[in-house]
């Protein structure tokens, strides 16, 4: 156990997943963007057959359509360093070429970072070839032995592996959808785009990639909706007559409910850390409720991100609607009941967030 503690394969994930998330959030809104204006996906970008919507929607989904390549290379390059990024790309690049998906990138990207580190480490070779280690050494022993790993050992089992949980999800009812979604919901809402919302987001992306847009649609709505109920539960407390926000969490407010609008969860983090607990279980709840309607009702959003933008892309748009209003409202009726009233002194206080003005006078050159 503690020799894997040491691998740190969950810390080289997160790191990884950290370096797709701006790749999926820049292919997401181009993808959405085109399809809500009427454009498609092509193959081919024929030059006089195609619109610039049509081109949108085309760079989107190439972009997504690389996202194993992504997190190879990421996963890889933070074991390794720089010598891990060409065999990561390479394997990644393999592991989408036979079907492997996500799941293999994944596996690809731990493969080629360790082959790199165990070329760098054990490999003996005479000095006047050292400075051919980083680009050609490394790169074609590690790509050699992790793609041929690839094709002829991991792809089989990957294949089985994605193929089963496609089908076992395609196969839920609607008692199962219903909690499905709710633990989703909960799990990507807890800690607002943290450790534990990557790793759900991690699973769910891999069943995007074959073809059960599901469960990531739910995801996603939930972090859209989170930032809209804080927001919301700022008005329902005044009808409760309370104030559950203070001066300065009602300004991130501002910021923070546009932010969700096209899924950025994070701006309500300030508000967040001043109370915790009470913060957490209302976005559980809320949270649970939308991904369970978010499941149950077939939300299908064909891209993993966007806010908002997401709900052209799918055969339904009203559920994702749906499911963000349920979601909203949940999450704004919770906050309002289980949050404390604040002092009308403290909702009104100032506090003093700006730096103090420089005087140039005390500046001295010495």
């Amino acid at each position: 156990m503690s020799k894997l503690k040491k691998l740190n394969l969950k810390g080289h994930l997160l790191t990884a997943i950290s370096y797709l998330i701006p790749v999926v959030c820049g292919a997401g809104f181009l993808i959405a963007l085109g399809m809500a204006m009427g454009g498609t996906n092509q193959t081919d970008l024929v030059q006089g057959e195609f619109n610039i919507w049509d081109a949108l929607a085309t760079m989107g989904a190439a972009g997504l359509g690389l996202l194993p390549v992504v997190i190879s290379t990421g996963i890889s390059y933070s074991i390794a360093g720089k010598p891990g990024i060409a065999p990561g790309f390479i394997i990644g690049l393999t592991a989408n070429a036979i079907g492997a998906g996500f799941i293999g990138g994944i596996l690809g990207g731990y493969l080629a970072g360790y082959l790199a580190l165990a070329i760098l480490r054990y490999l003996k070779i005479p000095k006047w070839a050292k400075g051919l280690m980083p680009t050609l050494i490394i790169p074609f022993l590690t790509s050699i032995i992790g793609g041929l790993i690839m094709v002829y050992i991991i792809g089989i089992p990957i294949a089985s592996l994605t193929s089963l949980l496609t089908n076992a999800l395609n196969s839920l009812g609607s008692s199962s959808l219903l909690v499905f979604g709710g633990i989703i919901g909960v799990l990507s809402g807890v800690d607002f785009g943290g450790p534990i919302n990557k790793t759900v987001f991690a699973f769910v992306l891999t069943m995007q990639a074959e073809g059960v847009n599901g469960p990531i649609t739910a995801l996603q709505l939930v972090n859209t909706a989170t930032p809209i109920g804080f927001g919301l539960a700022y008005f329902v407390a005044k009808l409760f007559g309370k104030s559950i926000y203070t001066k300065v969490e009602t300004e991130t407010l501002k910021s923070a409910v546009p932010m969700g609008i096209i899924n950025i969860v994070e701006g309500v983090i300030p508000i967040v850390m001043n109370d915790i607990v009470r913060c957490v279980v209302a976005t559980a709840i809320g949270g649970a409720a939308g991904g369970a309607v978010s499941m149950v009702l077939g939300a299908d959003a064909t891209v993993p991100f966007g806010g908002v933008l997401m709900l052209p892309t799918m055969s339904q748009p009203w559920t994702g609607a749906v499911a963000i209003l349920v979601n909203v409202v949940v999450t704004a009726v919770a906050l309002a009941v289980i949050k404390k009233n604040v002092a009308a002194e403290e909702a009104d206080v100032e506090t003093d967030l700006e730096e103090d003005d420089i005087d140039l006078a005390d500046i001295k050159i010495t």
